[in-house]
């Protein structure tokens, strides 16, 4: 399980996080969801390890963040928004980079084998990264986030930018994986969270406003542009 406990975040004289708490059980994919600015990618930074909160902790499957942070890591796949990528790699050559750091180096070739399959790059995995479309750059992102096989999975809006059938294969290879898994996802599609997800978070001015079974919200455009107008 996960576990987020109060934590805040402060640049300079804004508050981008404020006390902020939720759980993510297993096999759960938690839609995260928010305006521009409400703190979803600055909390998401924090539970990968790249920014540290001012304050609150992140338990992760029992360890506490702070105290043992390489050993959580390895636990996280993490597609953050920008999705950086290194445009003059081949894509067989990034996804083989990026499981050398967690895997042995007999495990690579068939890590990479089975993340090819599964996030549909069998007619990608040869060419350069700079070359590929919008939807295959993120399949790419995907890719990486997986290549070790996580149990906590970061994905900051994954779908941005998408047409609807890559958006669909997308949506499909996330929920392929997260038996067993937890999955937080952010997402500006309030009917894609409510689609695939089991549990919705809003998040508005840095502050949880709601989570809530997605079984339970009788129309999510309600609740999202109740909670933050």
């Amino acid at each position: 399980m996960i576990q987020v406990s109060n934590i805040s975040k402060s640049y300079g004289e804004q508050k981008a996080v404020h006390e902020v708490s939720f759980d993510i059980g297993e096999g759960e994919i938690v839609g995260f969801l928010g305006p521009n600015g409400a703190g979803k990618s600055t909390t998401m930074k924090i539970l990968a390890g790249t920014l540290a909160p001012d304050s609150g902790s992140v338990l992760m499957f029992g360890k506490d963040f702070s105290q043992f942070p390489i050993e959580c890591k390895r636990k996280i796949g993490y597609l953050p928004e920008d999705n950086p990528l290194y445009g003059t790699m081949y894509v067989r050559e990034y996804l083989e980079y990026a499981a050398a750091f967690y895997l042995p180096k007999g495990d690579i070739r068939n890590a990479v084998d089975e993340m090819v399959e599964t996030c549909g790059l069998q007619k990608e995995y040869h060419k350069k990264i700079e070359t590929l479309s919008k939807g295959n750059r993120q399949r790419v992102g995907l890719a990486q986030a997986l290549i070790h096989k996580p149990d906590f999975l970061i994905l900051d809006e994954p779908t941005a930018g998408l047409d609807p059938n890559q958006q669909e294969e997308i949506l499909q290879a996330i929920q392929s994986y997260s038996a067993g898994k937890q999955i937080l996802l952010s997402t500006h599609s309030l009917q894609e969270a409510q689609k695939i997800c089991s549990r919705i978070l809003i998040i508005h001015e840095g502050k949880i406003r709601a989570y809530e079974k997605s079984e339970a919200i009788e129309s999510i455009e309600e609740m999202f542009f109740g909670l933050t107008k």
